[in-house]
This record gives structure tokens, C-alpha cells and sequence, in this order.
């Protein structure tokens, strides 16, 4: 997908481009936001004056300026500048990108490759980048919007620096929008709010931002456009939100985090977000259900009954209103008591079975079926704990071997503050028993 202001930064006088188009910085200085890379001390500004230019790859959402600052860095190195798509071109066009590239610097011109969706080639297509990028060829600047620790070869990765491109803030729009009115020769017929609306309505994209200005632009307008009649003529620039991107992700564990942190009011929005993305419930109340297990444990262990609940709920009414009973699960483990010590103890068991995972039981809690099981004492000398007076024997369950572990820990909420207790008059009987 091409980016913000991603034509040539020369100036061009065809007043019928798009706004977009005629607003493109046409140097470093003028582009809006991405100070963390721009700014006078911040990594690019340093390689531009040290003239040590290196492959780059700028990780962002749409309408931030990749394309834009990777045409700049081609002008401003005096590189020639080759934009391909990830989506469109295949391994023949590639090879007549470098065989071009090769000529060039046969001539003494360098190549910068920008590369849009980068992280659409597969694996094979990233590895044949490497050579071209060691030898000099290129300067492979990639563009994804995908995190690259997934989406993109370790060995791409480890001949690049990763440049981290945020979405724009208010500040950012706005300024954005100043640029636009002195364009257009007049200033936007918005009063305060619905102006504040319209920034809001781009969701950090610039380029949405000016495809919105530009069809506001051409409309006739008495006076000024309140919200309510800005929101009748524009529609919302919809959430970035990918089911299997890294929104996805970034969204579900801002959830999960909200939940732990007991605030309900958090994880209700982050909640909205993915539905409002467009997000399948049942991804939710798997979620949710994994969170009451794993957060909430035994300190209520009423909270994971209460998902499958809502769940089942959900299941029955269908959406719109199903996603309300999940809704209220979520209410209820964001202020439930939180205790993760079942996980711990659980996850801390598996490390030691793995690590004995060969010792057999001990011989006396072994059944004895057969006269040749008892003559090698299977079951030999086990105590029947309904036997005891209080019920508790207070033997060995472990392999002979194996020192006793304590893996579960209660903490003192919720209900694990009873289990706190029983855990201590156990590990008082047991003591008691052994001498």
C-alpha cells in the first residue's frame, strides 16, 4: 500500500492531484511526527550526518510516512529510488530490480529498494535480499505493519535496524490539517468540536486524514458544521484491526492485562475494540475462560463457572446480545480476588516431572492385583487415611528419590485464604506424623 505524500518529493503544479499528493514534504524537516527517528539526536538524523546510511525497516500503521521518509532518504543520499510491493511483484521482477541495481553501480549510483508489505514475501523471497544487501547493491528499506520479530527473517532482521513509526497524535493531525487549509486557500467549515471530530475520525492516519479534508473541501457550506452534521456527511475511518495481525494481539493482551489489574472500566473498552474490529466472540470467551483459570484460580473458584455460563449464554442468544453476558463475566473477574498460585504450582510441577520424569511411584501406594505384584511389596505397608482419626496418614507420595516439593503456594485472598490454612494444617500433621 503506498503511504503518505509517497510521489516524488519535487514539486509539481497539476492542481487536480490529490491533496495528499500536493501536500508531500519535500524535505526530512517538513514531515509531520516521527521525532523518535527524526529528531536532531534520534537514529536516522544521526546515520544522515555521519553518512552512514544502513538498510532500515519502518514498522508502523498506514498513514505514518514510511514511503514518504524512504523517498527523502533516496534524495537526500542522492540514491536512486526503486518502490516495489510485496503483493504485486514476484521472483522474476526482483531479479530485474538487481540486475538493474548491479548497472547503477557499475556507474557509481547506489539503489535504495523500498519495499512496501515486506513481510508479505515468504521466506525464500526475504533470503534473496541478503546478497544484494552485503555486496552493496541495494539499501533495502522494508515497510510493514507487522511486527517484525514475526513476520520477518532473523537474518533480513540482524542487516537492518528496525525504525518503530507511531501513529499520529492530535497534534500531528492538526498541524496536518493547518498545511491542508493553506493549500486549499480557506479554512475547514467546522466549529471547535466537530473540527476535533474530524481529527479524531482519521485514527492517526494523515493520508485519511486528507482523503477526508479533501471530500469535505468540496462540499457548500453555510456557516460551520457542528459534529452531528460533520458525522452525517463522514463516515469514521475504521480501527485498524487485524484478526491475525499484531492488533490482534496487542488488543487481546491489553484485555488480558486490564482483567489482571482489576479494572474493570479498561477491560470493558479493550473488550469493545476487538468486537468493534470485528473480533469472533468465541475468541473472547475462550480468552476469558483462560484468564479466570489463570488469573483468578483458586482464590474464586466460582469465577471460572461463571464463564462457561456465559459462555454457554452466548452460545444460545447468538450476537448482539450474547456479548453482554460475556461482558458481565468480565465485569466480575476484573474485580474478582486474584491468585495465580494453582498456574505456578502447575507449571512448576511439569518442570520437575520433566526433570524425573523416569522414577516409579513408591512401592506401598502401588495396587498389588497379582501374588507376584505383592511378593516385590507392592502395596506393602500403605495406610488407608480414612484409617486415621483425622483422616490423614501423612505418608509419602513421591518417588522414593525424590525430595517432597511444595509447588502450591495459596495467597491470603479470596477464598485461597481458607486453602492457605488447610495447606498449613496439613504440612503441621505431616510433620507431626514423621516424628
Amino acid at each position: 500500500m503506498a503511504d503518505l505524500f509517497a510521489s516524488d518529493p519535487e514539486p509539481q503544479t497539476d492542481a487536480h492531484r490529490p491533496l495528499a499528493d500536493r501536500l508531500r514534504p519535500r524535505a526530512l524537516a517538513e514531515v509531520i511526527g516521527q521525532g523518535q527517528v527524526l529528531g536532531p539526536e534520534a537514529p536516522l538524523s544521526v546515520m544522515l550526518e555521519a553518512g552512514a546510511l544502513g538498510s532500515l525497516i519502518f514498522w508502523g500503521p498506514p498513514g505514518v510516512g514510511k514511503t514518504t521518509i524512504a523517498r527523502l532518504l533516496a534524495h537526500e543520499t542522492d540514491m536512486h529510488f526503486v518502490q516495489i510491493s510485496a503483493i504485486f511483484t514476484g521472483v522474476p521482477e526482483l531479479r530485474k530490480v538487481f540486475e538493474s541495481a548491479k548497472i547503477r553501480r557499475q556507474n557509481g549510483q547506489g539503489t535504495l529498494l523500498f519495499v512496501d508489505e515486506i513481510h508479505r514475501f515468504n521466506k525464500a523471497q526475504q533470503d534473496g535480499f541478503l546478497p544484494h544487501m552485503e555486496d552493496g547493491t541495494i539499501l533495502l528499506v522494508g515497510a510493514t505493519t507487522e511486527n517484525p520479530s514475526f513476520e520477518l527473517n532473523a537474518a533480513v532482521i540482524s542487516r537492518a535496524q528496525v525504525m518503530v513509526l507511531e501513529r499520529l497524535d492530535l497534534t500531528d493531525l492538526e498541524l496536518l490539517a493547518q498545511r491542508a487549509e493553506q493549500e486549499l486557500g480557506a479554512p475547514l467549515p467546522l466549529d471547535g468540536a466537530a473540527r476535533e471530530a474530524l481529527l479524531e475520525m482519521a485514527d492517526g492516519d494523515g493520508r485519511a486524514l486528507l482523503n477526508l479534508i479533501e471530500q469535505l473541501s468540496a462540499w457548500t457550506v453555510e456557516g460551520k458544521l457542528t459534529p452531528e452534521a460533520l458525522g452525517t456527511r463522514l463516515m469514521r475511518r475504521a480501527a485498524q484491526y487485524d484478526k491475525s495481525g499484531d492488533a490482534h494481539y496487542n488488543l487481546i493482551s491489553a484485555l488480558h492485562k486490564s482483567v489482571r489489574g482489576s479494572d474493570p472500566d479498561a477491560a470493558l473498552y479493550w473488550f469493545a475494540r476487538m468486537l468493534e474490529g470485528g473480533e469472533d466472540p468465541r475468541f473472547l470467551a475462550r480468552r476469558i475462560t483462560r484468564m479466570a483459570v489463570e488469573d483468578i484460580g483458586l482464590a474464586d473458584p466460582q469465577a471460572q463457572a461463571i464463564c462457561l455460563q456465559s459462555w454457554q449464554t452466548y452460545e444460545r442468544l447468538g450476537s448482539p446480545e450474547g456479548e453482554l453476558a460475556l461482558a458481565q463475566a468480565l465485569v466480575y473477574l476484573a474485580l474478582a480476588p486474584k491468585s495465580n498460585a494453582a498456574y505456578v504450582a502447575y507449571k512448576g510441577a511439569r518442570k520437575a516431572a520433566k526433570a524425573t520424569g523416569s522414577e516409579p511411584p513408591p512401592k506401598h501406594i502401588l495396587n498389588a492385583p497379582t501374588n507376584l505384584m505383592k511378593d516385590q511389596g507392592y502395596g506393602a505397608g500403605y495406610a488407608y487415611d480414612h484409617d486415621a482419626e483425622d483422616g490423614f496418614s501423612g505418608q509419602n507420595y513421591f518417588p522414593d528419590a525424590m525430595a517432597r516439593e511444595a509447588f502450591y503456594a495459596p495467597v491470603e485472598r479470596g477464598f485461597e485464604r481458607d486453602l492457605q490454612k488447610r495447606v498449613a494444617y496439613f504440612a503441621k500433621l505431616r510433620a507431626k506424623r514423621e516424628t
